[in-house]
């Protein structure tokens, strides 16, 4: 197969008794359609051996799927690379998959990585009309974590599937950036006032376009950055771009009921007053936020210690909750 870029996407996005107990439910069933997509290994995948990513590409035969990528921001240095799969039917495929890197088609080929699905599916007591459920097309989405991109500039990736009996090899390109102003971790997060319920009032739909409105608006993030941990979250379920936004502040309400106690959870609205027009909130401004939904994960030193763009689900999440907590 040709390895040249194929037209890109906005994705959105079984299960074992050793995952978190907030993982149970609706989740794990998800898991059980995943065929496997949640435990890819590299020996599932052709070794390189020394080939360049065309020659690697040239093993699969060719086909009609394309890679949505879910995450866009990349600098040198590790990065998470998500992304869904769509096959030759414009249906999302599971699988166990991984990917392939090189600067060009024609240098040497970094990989398999493998990419395990994350689901995006919350029990129904956290669901919104915004909600992922098991029957929707995009329930769960790939992450390959810890991509090394030594340089800026253009990368060729091949993201391989394999469902349904056959193998779905997808070629695109990501954009690496020499540098970006968004807080990194180990970085000190900006102390901005992000809406409540008493800044706006009582009128909670006016920061908030869940339906129905969450209860992470109790708090200004100013006032409790560097006091306790923070999961601090960037989402518009109803105006998302790339209609993940729902299913990842569900999956927010969801996580806050065990980690709560530990970490104040708050979500910030993106659009002024909820229209699109207008521009973005002074937080993400602050932050320097192009995209949605974006999260950070900020210790009570103050410093973020973990941060996920994009589409991410249940695990990455309760990941990123984790290393607030260290």
């Amino acid at each position: 197969m040709a390895l040249a870029l194929t037209a890109t996407i906005a994705a959105c996005g079984a299960g074992d008794d050793s995952k978190p107990a907030s993982q149970q439910g609706a989740a794990k069933q998800a898991r059980l359609q995943l065929n496997g997509a949640d435990k890819p290994t590299a020996a599932q995948f052709p070794a390189v051996q020394g080939r360049t990513l065309q020659e690697v590409a040239n093993q699969f035969a060719p086909n009609n799927g394309q890679a949505g990528l879910a995450s866009s921001v990349f600098t040198p240095g590790k990065n998470r690379l998500a992304f869904g799969v769509i096959d030759a039917q414009q249906k999302f495929g599971y699988g166990p998959s991984a990917l392939y890197l090189a600067k060009t088609p024609e240098d040497r080929a970094i990989g398999p990585i493998p990419a395990p699905a994350d689901v995006l599916v919350t029990d129904p007591p956290y669901r919104s009309r915004q909600a992922a459920s098991e029957k929707d097309p995009f329930a769960a989405v790939y992450e390959a974590n810890e991509v090394e991109l030594d340089r800026p500039g253009k990368w060729s990736v091949l993201i391989v599937t394999k469902a349904g009996g056959r193998t779905i090899a997808t070629p695109t390109q990501i954009d690496v950036a020499k540098s970006s102003p968004i807080p990194a971790v180990g970085d000190k997060a900006p102390a901005v006032d992000t809406d409540t319920v008493e800044s706006a009032k009582g009128d909670v739909k006016s920061i908030d376009t869940r339906v129905p409105p969450d209860d992470m608006h109790s708090v200004n993030f100013k006032d409790v950055v560097g006091k306790k941990p923070v999961a601090l979250l960037f989402a518009t379920p109803q105006l998302c771009q790339s209609r993940v936004c729902g299913p990842v502040v569900d999956i927010a309400e969801q996580l806050k009921q065990k980690y709560g106690d530990r970490i104040e959870f708050i979500h910030q609205e993106v659009y002024k007053d909820n229209v699109v027009e207008k521009g973005l909130r002074e937080p993400l401004e602050r932050y320097h936020l192009q995209t949605e939904p974006w999260l950070f994960v900020i210790g009570s030193d103050g410093r973020v210690k973990a941060r996920l763009e994009g589409s991410f689900g249940l695990d990455a999440f309760e990941n990123a909750l984790q290393a607030g907590l260290r």
